[in-house]
């Protein structure tokens, strides 16, 4: 295991290093918080796939694989279809808008009260995406170095808040790009195909492995709905993402490079399930599913291989981690904390901060803050997969009905937004208690109800002024908009 950890120490003291470097280019709010919006086609790439693809992504692909085979890519498959929706039908759009935060959009689109709720909603979400994939690295660094689950926390913790607090999003680009070269060679490059060598190839898979591992839709149609409906359509409206969009140096960067990133998440998806398949044939009684990553990983990779592949898997939730800690600052310094403070405005390139300097501190301050804040809570819980369900169960079901209509429908309005926020959110708490936590019909319901009540309420009262809905169609449009217009909207 020594070069295995020689490889491992060798990546995390690359990304500290690539982090240091990116502070220098973090010199002002949009440097720290969106790059820029200068990265080109390769890096926008690279980065979007980085984040997107996890620690569930992966060793979560990988289970799924070894329990229902070839349909276990469902979940990964249903994120790189968000992601293809999202780059094909709205990054353009969402791109010239020229925002910083989701809540952003919605109070420029119908006023700075729909932010108030989408920001805390927004803020929730995002800091358990944050709390969750800290809690994934750090099971791999309590294996790999047999330390104490809170000391594992705080050292994995602490490098990805270092080199967030360092660069904002110039460090994290820099070292998605690192991680997903990493997670790239040592995922498709080297342990998909020793995997299914190792296991006999493919005609030696289909002869041993259950009936239905090779069927797209044996985990189940509802199942996969579910999936879509979670993470598709999760893909289209979380902070974590749209701050990504933010960063592209044109809408075609955005567009194209998304498209291709989606694809990314497609093959990654298959290559995932397989390895999973590959591992059911070689160790088909495992105690427990999640075991299969570690389980293939340990046995059939050989050394310094195995050292680079662990480096990959802990690039994915790093990669995640790191982008969820920037879009929970984001929110809590722009659309949450500056509110209670009385300072709420439109963060935006035609409205800058007066001092620059006193945002990026700001941010830099906020990210440090709820990076400490993610470790305290990854020490004290030992499974935060309902946590996380309930967040993007609240995140769809309460937020996904008034963006995306805001982005198609030009007859919504701040009172359809609300009440489809509201009737959307109380549907899903109302059916997590009385259904659990972790059932499917809090989703359904909580979207039909959400898309019913915003066209129902958005019908029956005023329209948006139309000095908003000016001012809207102009930031879509990516023209020139006069500052009264921006604070009016």
């Amino acid at each position: 295991m020594a070069v295995d950890y020689v490889v491992m120490i060798g990546y995390l003291l690359g990304i500290v290093g690539v982090g240091w470097w990116g502070k220098r280019r973090a010199a002002s709010k949009s440097d720290f918080l969106v790059a820029g919006r200068r990265l080109g086609p390769l890096m926008y790439t690279g980065t979007m796939a980085a984040v997107v693809l996890g620690g569930a992504s992966t060793i979560g692909g990988v289970r799924l694989g070894y329990m229902y085979g070839i349909s276990g890519a469902a979940m990964v498959f249903a994120i790189g279809l968000g992601l293809l929706a999202l780059s094909i039908f709205f990054s353009a759009r969402i791109a010239r808008l020229r925002v910083y935060t989701v809540a952003e959009m919605l109070s420029l689109r119908y006023g700075s009260a729909a932010g108030v709720i989408s920001g805390v909603v927004m803020w929730i979400y995002t800091l358990m995406l944050v709390v969750t994939s800290t809690i994934a690295y750090a099971s791999v660094f309590d294996v790999l170095f047999d330390v104490p689950r809170w000391a594992a926390i705080v050292f994995g913790g602490t490098i990805v808040v270092g080199y967030s607090v360092l660069g904002g999003m110039w460090s994290i680009t820099l070292t998605d790009m690192v991680q997903f070269v990493i997670k790239s060679v040592g995922v498709l490059v080297l342990l998909l195909p020793i995997a299914v060598v190792k296991a006999g190839g493919f005609s030696v898979m289909a002869d041993r492995l259950p009936d239905g591992y090779f069927s797209p839709t044996s985990i189940g149609w509802q199942t996969i709905f579910t999936y879509v409906l979670i993470y598709t359509f999760g893909m289209l409206i979380g902070q974590d993402i749209w701050q990504r969009v933010f960063t592209a140096r044109t809408d075609k960067v955005a567009a194209w490079g998304g498209t291709v990133a989606g694809v990314y998440c497609l093959v990654y998806a298959l290559a995932g399930a397989v390895i999973g398949m590959a591992t059911k044939v070689l160790y088909p009684r495992l105690g427990s599913p999640d075991q299969a990553f570690a389980t293939i990983v340990e046995r059939a990779l050989p050394v310094g291989v195995k050292g680079l592949v662990l480096a990959a898997a802990l690039s994915a939730m790093m990669s995640t981690a790191s982008g969820a800690l920037i879009a929970s600052a984001t929110v809590a310094n722009n659309d949450v904390w500056a509110r209670l403070r009385h300072r709420g405005r439109h963060a935006t390139e035609a409205a800058a901060a007066p001092d620059e300097h006193d945002e990026v501190r700001e941010n830099r301050l906020a990210i440090a803050m709820l990076g400490v804040a993610s470790m305290v809570i990854a020490c004290a819980l030992g499974d935060v997969l309902a946590a996380l369900t309930v967040a993007y169960n609240l995140l769809v079901g309460g937020l996904l009905v008034p963006i995306l209509g805001g982005l198609v429908w030009r007859r919504g309005n701040l009172q359809g937004a609300l009440a489809s926020m509201i009737a959307g959110g109380a549907t899903v708490i109302t059916l997590m208690v009385t259904h659990g936590l972790l059932a499917d019909e809090p989703i359904y319901y909580g979207l039909l109800a959400g898309l019913v009540a915003y066209v129902t309420v958005s019908l029956v009262t005023e329209p948006t002024e139309e000095a908003v809905v000016e001012a809207w169609r102009r930031r879509l449009a990516g023209e020139p908009t006069p500052a009264y217009e921006l604070t009016a909207a």
